[in-house]
């Protein structure tokens, strides 16, 4: 399938916002000194949702042209392609989190509250129902896994009704399921949905946005630097965030990411097409995965060398947070060269 322009180097800058959204929630729980008083520090939510409209724009693309091509999805392919992208740093960083809460912090002399059973919760977080193991809050390194958790839930639905549905009426499904999942989702009788963030209605709608461009149905290029503008205020001031009740914030948010990731995808931008900054969105995955590893590990080094007592609290939040990028942009660069690309490797070949 056709590499779409912008959308690589896109996942860098939202794994970023991510990044710089969790390191000053860190730094607090742990009084260090910490920085997040400009709105943009505080788009980590945000960014997550994007993700999942990225994710569903570009899967939801290549199951239409898959159908379109052979009127039929071949799931066991599908599947395998998720598992050899998805599963391996998925399985090892949540068993690096389990091992590491229950055993390593006790050793070198932290206390940390499992309230949870191990058995159930290593069921929840194996299966992909990390969204439900979240609620027991059991810890950074493992939380973060959440999205990931979602991302399979919604995958495991939509590509076999993709495959069962004449093509004719894909897009008509999308937008039917989207509608009645957003209203479900915010229905009392159905708080469970937002109680486990899930969250499916940006993958769909992102997945109606792609295939009307695909269709060619929606042109957006005489509009894209309005978007773009819309696109930079939204994650830059919390103007849309103070006037909108939730409902209204995830409708706007839904619909905001996928115009503006079906106008991204149109034609190359020079901001999002370096070769910079391209391998660093090859490497995203990595980076949200490890950031919150590599900030327990910065996070220890700060406290036994007391850092924040030793420099002025400016400096100790700049060095903090280069730390935390470097060793996690570093530790993502290595991981995707020599573990995750092993598997990248067994994708060719297999399929």
């Amino acid at each position: 399938m056709k590499v779409l322009p912008n959308l690589t180097g896109l996942r860098f800058i939202l794994a970023s916002l991510v990044v710089i959204f969790h390191i000053p929630h860190f730094c607090e729980n742990r009084g260090f000194p910490f920085f997040n008083s400009l709105p943009i520090f505080n788009k980590g939510e945000e960014a997550v949702y994007m993700f999942f409209s990225l994710s569903g724009f570009l899967i939801i693309r290549q199951l239409y042209l898959e159908k379109s091509a052979t009127n039929s999805i071949n799931l066991k392919k599908f599947f395998l392609k998720r598992a050899l992208r998805i599963f391996p740093l998925y399985y090892f960083v949540l068993s690096f989190g389990l091992v590491y809460y229950r055993l390593i912090l006790p050793y070198f002399g932290f206390s940390f509250q499992n309230n949870y059973d191990l058995l159930y919760g290593i069921f929840l977080s194996y299966t992909f129902f990390s969204n439900i193991f979240v609620l027991y809050q059991p810890g950074g390194i493992i939380e973060i896994l959440w999205s990931i958790g979602i991302e399979e839930q919604f995958y495991f639905l939509i590509a076999p009704l993709i495959l069962l549905l004449p093509f004719k009426y894909i897009t008509r499904f999308l937008l039917a399921f989207t509608v009645i999942y957003f209203l479900l989702y915010f229905s009392k009788s159905m708080s469970f949905l937002k109680s486990y963030h899930m969250l499916f209605f940006y993958f769909s709608f992102s997945g109606i946005c792609s295939i009307l461009t695909l269709n060619k149905k929606i042109k957006l290029q005489h509009f894209r630097y309005l978007v773009f503008g819309v696109f930079i205020v939204y994650f830059t001031t919390s103007l849309f965030q103070n006037f909108l009740n939730s409902f209204w914030y995830h409708l706007f948010s839904m619909l905001l990411f996928g115009i503006v990731i079906a106008s991204f995808a149109e034609k190359p931008l020079k901001i999002f097409e370096g070769k910079i900054i391209n391998y660093l969105g090859t490497i995203s995955y990595g980076v949200y995965m490890y950031h919150a590893i590599l900030m327990q590990f910065v996070g220890f080094l700060f406290f036994k060398l007391k850092v924040p007592q030793a420099i002025p609290s400016l400096f100790s939040i700049i060095i903090f947070n280069i730390l935390v990028f470097l060793l996690t942009i570093i530790t993502a660069h290595f991981s995707y060269k020599y573990f995750e690309s092993y598997f990248l490797n067994l994708k060719k070949r297999w399929i």
